[in-house]
């Protein structure tokens, strides 16, 4: 049976010790390290280098200049902003005086928006200057008291509301420390919505502090305290770039080389000048490096580890990767309702092309029936990963229903598909909501995908269900494909046959120059299949 951390003991090598979590909140990790490096680069935005001890200062400050405004602690404050240094200013300050960082995407429209607002109740914001107007939409029907801009201009045009560094000369120092419990929400962080209304996970300082723990327990031998550049590249909003980027390298006291949107021509020049040496990324960031003729002209070598998530990352992308830049890709596994981490690919065991690795320490998995969601399948078998470890959130903000469905028992039901194989390494097979039943038949569109990914003219693919009245739904691959390169549908059709069984190949194949994708990079396989669906009942 699948038991819990069952590769424990049929994998030796891969065994992860429990970790205790010490009482900290997230505004001591980074005291901890100012305090301990006060001269090491914190911050590199476009060569504007700060120090720990100069981060230190500005957060204090704006946690002053917060409390001046009225702020107290618990409330709740939205941060709609790229990567740069305001961000981690506003973020640690935020926490520092006691509030709760609701984070928002900057790509949000003026309804999803003011659901956040409303939803998290956050009576300030911090915005990138050039979307101020979609606060002020949602302002009309929702009250903020504060608003501060944050400009990369030297001129902001912006005059309605102060600018960040306006209000950061409210500030003094020392700030009136706040005293926040462990246990206490530090961040709102908002799911996708991908099936329904988005959700706020509560995800408390020690989830936070435990996660950042935890992942560098697993890595701590490929790297070095105050020795390492991380290239932040992730959005910080993203729970994935908070925890590994963000608050891991003001752990490990390393610079953070921020950049605010992934450009090919900027990450790869950044990466020579800068050399990072961890690269945290997601499966499109690797496929456009991958294709860049001249790829290994730019030190990519510098990175040591460059750990993929947020998306299933292809074997044949990932070892196209590898060959090409010299780079191992740790593929890992995590969800926002878990701060993100719970599993990745070791380096200091074999790692397994296709999985997601082991889980991190003090992290419990399993893999249960689909029906009941209590029986631990056998080996091999598809069910529904479970997880359990310091990480996890509290539960959704005022959703109990929700949060109820989702923590039972102590347990995180992930709603991910997943199989263990006899060494406890995980497979992801895909989102419970994606499975495609045609004919009454169980389709994993990661498999099909998988086999799409491995022909060479395939640059990227992506499988869903279309509505059929004959087979219940029909399976379609949507394909980009590589430069220079010709396929056609019966080409596709013939391929797959010889690589799938019969009711898993897509009888509907659609090519297209590109894929909408979340900021992130993360392919919005949901807004295709909607799509599709609409088309397929005209």
């Amino acid at each position: 049976m699948s038991e819990v951390n069952t590769w424990k003991s049929h994998y030796p090598n891969t065994i992860q010790p429990e970790i205790e979590i010490p009482e900290y909140t997230i505004p001591q990790l980074l005291e901890h390290t100012a305090e301990k490096y006060p001269d090491h680069t914190a911050l590199s935005f476009f060569g504007h280098k700060s120090t720990y001890k100069e981060l230190q200062d500005l957060v204090h400050r704006f946690a002053s200049a917060m409390q001046k405004d009225g702020m107290k602690k618990g409330d709740r404050v939205a941060v709609m902003l790229p990567n740069c240094p305001q961000y981690t200013i506003a973020y640690y300050g935020i926490l520092a005086a006691g509030g709760i960082v609701t984070q928002v995407n900057p790509m949000l429209v003026e309804r999803e928006l003011l659901h956040i607002l409303e939803d998290s109740g956050a009576e300030i914001i911090v915005v990138y200057e050039p979307l101020y107007h979609q606060v002020k939409k949602a302002e009309q029907l929702f009250s903020l008291n504060t608003v501060i801009s944050v400009s990369f201009d030297q001129e902001p045009k912006l005059r309605e509301v102060p600018t960040f560094y306006e209000f950061l000369q409210k500030g003094d120092l020392p700030f009136q420390r706040v005293p926040v419990s462990p246990e206490e929400t530090a961040v709102l962080q908002y799911t996708g919505g991908t099936t329904g209304r988005s959700k706020g996970a509560m995800l408390t300082h020690r989830n936070l502090v435990a996660n950042v723990l935890q992942s560098y327990e697993f890595f701590k031998l490929n790297m070095e305290i105050g020795k390492e550049k991380y290239l932040t590249v992730i959005p910080l909003f993203h729970v994935f770039g908070m925890t590994s980027c963000m608050n891991m390298a003001v752990f490990t006291a390393s610079e953070s080389i921020l950049l605010p949107r992934f450009d090919l021509e900027e990450v790869l020049n950044t990466i020579k000048k800068e050399q990072p040496t961890i690269f945290p990324g997601v499966p499109t960031m690797y496929v456009a490096i991958t294709n860049h003729p001249q790829a290994e002209n730019y030190c990519i070598d510098s990175i040591k580890v460059c750990n993929s998530g947020s998306a299933p990352m292809p074997v044949e992308l990932l070892q196209e990767f590898e060959r090409k830049t010299g780079s191992a890709i740790l593929e890992g596994y995590g969800l926002s309702e878990a701060s993100p981490t719970t599993h990745c690919n070791p380096m200091f065991a074999d790692r397994k092309p296709g999985s997601v690795g082991i889980g991190l320490p003090s992290t419990d998995y399993r893999v249960v029936d689909l029906g009941t969601g209590t029986a631990d399948v056998e080996t091999g078998e598809l069910g529904e990963l479970i997880i359990k470890g310091p990480q996890v959130m509290k539960g959704y903000w005022n959703m109990p229903d929700e949060t109820a469905q989702a923590l039972r028992d102590g347990w995180l039901y992930t709603g991910d598909i997943a199989k263990l194989d006899e060494d406890g390494f995980v497979y992801i097979m895909d989102r419970k909501k994606d499975m495609i039943i045609a004919s009454g038949y169980n389709v994993y569109p990661r498999e099909v995908e998988e086999v799409l990914y491995e022909h060479p003219a395939v640059r990227e693919a992506v499988v869903i269900g279309v509505p059929d009245p004959y087979r219940g739904e029909e399976v379609k691959a949507i394909l980009v494909l590589r430069e220079g390169k010709r396929l056609t549908e019966e080409e596709v059709f013939h391929y797959c046959k010889q690589n799938l069984s019969a009711y898993k190949v897509p009888h509907l194949i659609e090519f297209r120059d590109q894929l909408p994708k979340t900021n992130v990079g993360k392919i919005l396989r949901r807004a295709l299949r909607d799509e599709a669906r609409i088309q397929a009942s005209r």
